[in-house]
């Protein structure tokens, strides 16, 4: 199994072994990323899910216990629990053991994110069948649940040593999703799933954006299918965008072909369009993240992989 491909993975083991040269990383420096990954986390992954609240109304919601004018009760309450869910998180990671995935794991993340809006169904495996809004995909029939999930797990902590944790944690996301293993909470739990996989093995919290739904939503129809290259490809941007804004944070650099530009600007300083360089950052051919909804990247990235281009013409 590789579905991840080999310049990307090169590209983000460079960037992952720079952050663990760096560990232990300052307290005050973990604390602000934590808490900024947490909130922008929060907000992305509910409003995948049709949560209202803006990423500003998120964090102020968590850090100031404000009600916000306009918005629904359930929306404030989606906000508190799929914080709590990720602070659950860290504090697995912090007792440093790797401990297997367990269903039991898997049904407490999904207990975290609906306790408040939905309790009676929280940490329960749906008893009946389901339809996707929007999705092709009709999922498995309520009885195959247990065994299904079963499976999963086992298959999880069978390859954690054997698939590239990337790839790994991008399958379990998808197969969770797939199984749809309960009523509701099914998105937020696997992306909470994903990220613990990544944790684990040293990776930052990894943020799948809103305004990506759509692109995020095709490559799982794609998994649906069998063909999980588009999806491993996608979570491997978002590894690499959070690895990009740790690196940044922890290491400034002063550097002018080191700083993110927009792609609008970086047209200007290289001998591509606009257009062309968005092309190449969504096709994961530069080192480039989200910034918003705008693509940035450096002057440097677009010298190396103009340099590999040349190396492949000779």
């Amino acid at each position: 199994m590789n579905n991840l491909d080999k310049k990307i993975q090169q590209r983000i083991g460079e960037k992952f072994n720079q952050l663990q040269k760096l560990r232990p990383l300052p307290p005050s420096m973990v604390d602000k990323l934590r808490e900024q990954f947490s909130i922008e986390m929060t907000y992305n992954s509910n409003a995948i899910e049709g949560n209202k609240l803006t990423l500003r109304e998120t964090g102020f919601i968590i850090n100031e216990g404000i009600t916000i004018k306009g918005k629904s009760f359930k929306d404030h309450l989606e906000a508190k629990d799929h914080y709590e869910a990720i602070d659950y998180l860290y504090g697995i990671i912090e007792d440093k053991s790797k401990n297997p995935i367990s269903e039991v794991l898997i049904r407490n993340l999904q207990k975290m994110v609906v306790k408040e809006t939905e309790p009676n169904m929280a940490g329960c495996y749906r008893n009946g069948g389901v339809i996707i809004s929007g999705s092709k995909h009709l999922p498995p029939e309520a009885y195959d649940i247990p065994k299904l999930m079963k499976e999963l797990v086992d298959w999880t902590n069978r390859n954690r040593e054997k698939i590239h944790p990337i790839e790994l944690a991008t399958i379990v996301h998808h197969k969770i999703v797939n199984i749809h293993p309960f009523f509701d909470g099914n998105g937020r739990t696997a992306r909470l799933v994903m990220n613990l996989l990544l944790m684990q093995e040293g990776y930052p919290l990894v943020i799948i954006l809103k305004q990506d739904r759509k692109k995020y939503y095709q490559c799982l129809e794609k998994a649906d299918k069998g063909d999980y290259v588009p999806f491993v490809g996608f979570i491997a941007q978002a590894v690499e965008r959070s690895l990009n804004i740790y690196l940044r944070t922890l290491v400034p650099t002063k550097s002018s072909s080191q700083k993110y530009l927009s792609l609008s600007e970086l047209s200007k300083e290289v001998s591509f369009s606009e257009k062309y360089l968005n092309l190449l950052a969504r096709q994961g051919r530069i080192e480039a993240h989200k910034e918003g909804r705008n693509w940035v990247s450096t002057v440097e990235s677009i010298e190396r992989y103009m340099e590999g281009r040349e190396r492949k013409r000779k």
